[in-house]
């Protein structure tokens, strides 16, 4: 068959995403950016006229066709599988392997954590591929630096981590071979590299949990969650690499003077600064999809508590990231995440968790449990030295037991007849109580929380509500989640036999107030 019939069958056997991706080997081979290649006949045509492609030499597609899996159409074409080139870099093997093993929760993740240093214009459109471009065009990434894309796979997805590791050791003798300009020598090849491998019907509800079975294929977590607590960048990790312990509040951290804490002979109580270029992010993770378990529902309401969380702390001046569905190790991975970044030049951190979950624990939606501890240990002064001596405030709608306070019914977050969810199931873990942090909890320990299907949990729709009422008085944080445990409190379902107490825990050392916004407070439902 003519060499060019041949070529434009394989056009037809290639989705969008296959051309994408053979753009992105060839990068090398090309005269112009690969990012500029909008179909395989472009592709094609240019690597004919670099003298890459030709009927008498096919090998390179054929190379290219077997690192995208598609064996079917070397087939249809008539191609032979053993007769190859090694034009395509080892390094673009190593990226697009990685590629095809992060899935779209992994990239949104390694989008997060590069919220700051690539620009944000087209960021949240880009695929995997096109990310380690970007990351290449800003000089965060090439052959000879992996630096970065070590620390984003160790945090997003450690398992993958061997196949870097594979990579460098495959190049420990080489260099690379191909300049990235046009018409290099038609004798260069890449050297031969290592084999890579690539609720109920009522309103509300409790988000508790029965007996810990889920389902799906998960073996590989355990170890995950070990290098997530165990592997993460140098302010993450002990020298040795091991776990490393809570601190004490006694670790010595140097710290801005203006963060420290400078208490006047009288006893007054300082305040946090709150002057810096930027107020800070705000994580929320809003878990509502436990389908994967056999003992978790899913948590009806909780988009209502996202959108007011989201509409007041962007009122507050926060920046806002949202996280939909996590299971235990990304959320894990995504305060790792934040724990790498630089917070020198905001006032504190915000992180929201909506969930189900248990005495001083929260479930991903897997089925797997993080604990308070763990959620906090990544940020404390010792791991994250930019967010030393200032605040992190952690907001918890979940459960923290199976039982029910009196006389009070509404949704809890768990399994119970009625209206109302709870979240719950006992477990022994103790909240750490290092400096400068709020752990503001939806109940009391042993007890569940509540949930309204069409309004929200009780005390996530009432923190938002005081925060729009009290900051613009300047009252201090401490002093509204006061009342919102006194509105909570009130608080009872239908029937009169459902209670709630939520519970802050706090190591604070000063008084945290909210600079008043300028613009007018968001609408919320109300509860």
């Amino acid at each position: 068959m003519d060499f060019q019939k041949l070529l434009l069958q394989a056009e037809k056997g290639l989705k969008e995403e296959d051309v994408q991706a053979l753009a992105f080997l060839c990068r090398e081979l090309l005269s112009y950016h690969s990012a500029s290649v909008n179909s395989a006949k472009e592709l094609f045509t240019e690597l004919q006229l670099q003298g890459y492609l030709s009927a008498e030499k096919p090998h390179l597609l054929t190379e290219l066709l077997l690192l995208i899996q598609q064996r079917s159409l070397i087939r249809d074409l008539n191609f032979q599988p053993s007769l190859t080139t090694n034009l395509i870099s080892p390094f673009r093997k190593m990226l697009y392997n990685l590629s095809v093993d992060i899935d779209a929760q992994d990239l949104r993740s390694m989008k997060f954590l590069l919220y700051r240093s690539l620009p944000r214009m087209n960021l949240d459109k880009m695929s995997t591929l096109e990310v380690f471009l970007e990351m290449e065009k800003m000089d965060k990434l090439s052959a000879n630096n992996l630096t970065e894309l070590e620390n984003l796979i160790k945090t997003v997805c450690p398992v993958l981590q061997e196949t870097i590791k594979k990579y460098k050791e495959s190049q420990v003798n080489y260099r690379c071979p191909v300049p990235e300009v046009a018409g290099p020598p038609r004798d260069q090849r890449w050297p031969v590299e290592q084999n890579q491998s690539s609720m109920n019907s009522n309103n509300t509800s409790i988000d508790h949990a029965g007996e810990e079975h889920g389902e799906g294929n998960y073996e590989d977590l355990p170890c995950r969650l070990r290098a997530l607590t165990t592997q993460g960048s140098s302010c993450c990790q002990s020298k040795s690499g091991s776990e490393v312990q809570p601190t004490s509040d006694t670790t010595s951290v140097k710290t801005d003077p203006q963060a420290s804490l400078n208490t006047s002979d009288e006893g007054d109580i300082e305040t946090y600064s709150m002057d810096a270029e930027k107020r800070g992010f705000c994580l929320i993770i809003n878990n509502y999809d436990f389908k994967l378990t056999k003992f978790l529902r899913q948590r009806e309401g909780t988009n209502i508590d996202e959108s007011c969380l989201e509409k007041v702390f962007q009122w507050l001046g926060f920046e806002v990231l949202i996280e939909h569905d996590c299971s235990a190790d990304r959320m894990l991975s995504l305060i790792q995440g934040l724990s790498t970044m630089d917070h020198s030049k905001m006032d504190c951190l915000v992180c929201c968790v909506l969930s189900h979950g248990l005495e001083k624990a929260v479930y991903g939606v897997d089925g797997s449990t993080v604990t308070l501890e763990e959620l906090k240990q990544p940020l404390n002064a010792s791991r994250c030295r930019s967010l030393a001596g200032k605040p992190k405030l952690f907001f918890i709608q979940a459960c923290q037991g199976t039982k029910e306070q009196t006389p009070v019914c509404v949704q809890n977050d768990g399994p119970i007849k009625g209206s109302l969810m709870h979240d719950a199931r006992k477990m022994k873990q103790s909240i750490p109580s290092d400096a400068d942090f709020l752990l503001a909890l939806a109940s009391v320990p042993l007890y569940v929380s509540f949930r309204d299907k069409e309004r929200g949990t009780w005390f996530i729709q009432s923190l938002c509500q005081n925060l729009i009422k009290m900051v613009p008085r300047k009252c201090d944080l401490m002093s509204i989640l006061t009342k919102v445990n006194a509105d909570v409190s009130q608080k009872t379902d239908h029937t009169g036999t459902k209670k709630q107490m939520p519970q802050p825990a706090f190591s604070l050392r000063k008084k945290v107030i909210f600079p008043v916004p300028q613009r007018d407070p968001p609408k919320l439902p109300n509860v």
